[in-house]
């Protein structure tokens, strides 16, 4: 299964500037997500003027979002998905302007409304991140 942004905005809540995927498909318990930095984000206004580099914490966010596929019905009805952690995270290498960053994440176990995952997030097949991160589906 393949989603685009529409169809990723049916899910998630993110809209505009926070929607920080192009597209997203599940593949054996796995999700794979694409987003190529424009050069325009709102985040490379200031980081770093003249040598822009995506913040880390974005990229956590993409790596996040992405996983929304593998969750597309468990966040139903209203219902949100929010960052309860976050671990292990390592960053390798610098994601800059023209880059399509390529996210790979699966779910590693689940209890209640809680969801336990880890990813990488890839430039041209180099890592640049990877993490262990959890959440939670919540009311909205």
């Amino acid at each position: 299964m393949q989603m685009e942004r529409e169809e990723i905005k049916e899910i998630l809540p993110h809209r505009d500037n926070m929607l920080l995927l192009d597209e997203v498909k599940s593949e054996n318990g796995t999700a794979i997500g694409h987003y190529t930095v424009r050069g325009d984000e709102f985040f490379l206004k200031e980081h770093f003027p003249g040598n822009h580099i995506v913040p880390g914490v974005i990229l956590c966010e993409i790596l996040a979002q992405s996983a929304c596929i593998l969750l597309k019905d468990e966040i139903t009805g209203g219902k949100l998905p929010v960052y309860t952690g976050m671990d292990r995270v390592r960053f390798r290498e610098q994601v800059r302007p023209g880059d399509t960053i390529e996210t790979r994440c699966s779910i590693k176990k689940a209890k209640g409304p809680f969801y336990f995952a880890e990813g990488t997030a890839s430039v041209g097949g180099k890592v640049c991140m990877s993490a262990e991160f959890s959440f939670a589906i919540v009311e909205g």
